[in-house]
């Protein structure tokens, strides 16, 4: 979205051209819908980056409480998630993503008019969009599994995973114990994973 904003008329005529060859949507990053069983990591974010959801502590939990409930309704199985300020992530494994992406904007949909209600925003734009992406190897999968327990620490909102209390980072910890997830953490760094999802 924002590397959007920085492309001249003429790149931006040859990226919907693109899209729209590989038929993609113009604006919003490709939905894959899987007839069978993958895992995915889903990501949604606040417009513009915006806190919207750590207005309060009860938002907070909220978000973290509706989100789970989607993917279980679903009888998605959930490795991980964290549900920071102003968006989440998390990572799953189901055969119904098309159904919990829409509900998951059925959600986003009824939290914008509820919190802007709350914060006296009237016709606020609260989320921007969600995306799932695939997990391609074994090395992908674990890789985001670590990305999405260090979010907060990588955000800078806590010095330690289990420091964070709306992911499940802790009970991660507790149930691989902290030397193997060490050795996970070394054998599948992050290094720059994600640093270019503003651009979709």
């Amino acid at each position: 979205m924002y590397y959007w904003r920085k492309l001249t008329a003429d790149q931006r005529e040859d990226a919907l051209e693109y899209r729209r060859i590989q038929r993609y949507p113009k604006h919003s990053p490709p939905h894959f819908d899987a007839s069978s069983e993958y895992q995915f990591i889903l990501t949604a974010t606040c417009y513009e980056h915006k806190k919207v959801i750590s207005k309060s502590l009860e938002r907070m939990a909220e978000c973290e409480k509706k989100i789970l409930e989607i993917c279980h309704t679903h009888e998605g199985e959930i490795y991980a998630w964290c549900v920071l300020p102003n968006h989440y992530h998390l990572l799953l494994k189901t055969d119904h993503i098309k159904d919990i992406r829409i509900d998951l904007g059925r959600f986003h949909g009824r939290s914008s008019y509820q919190w802007n209600l709350e914060d006296k925003e009237r016709g606020r734009k609260v989320w921007h969009n969600c995306f799932e992406r695939k997990m391609r190897s074994e090395r992908h999968y674990f890789a985001s599994l670590n990305y999405v327990l260090n979010n907060a620490v990588h955000h800078g909102y806590v010095d330690r995973w289990e420091g964070w209390v709306w992911s499940n980072a802790k009970e991660y910890l507790g149930t691989m114990g902290r030397e193997r997830a060490l050795e996970i953490w070394k054998e599948f760094p992050v290094l720059d994973y994600g640093s270019k999802w503003d651009v979709l």
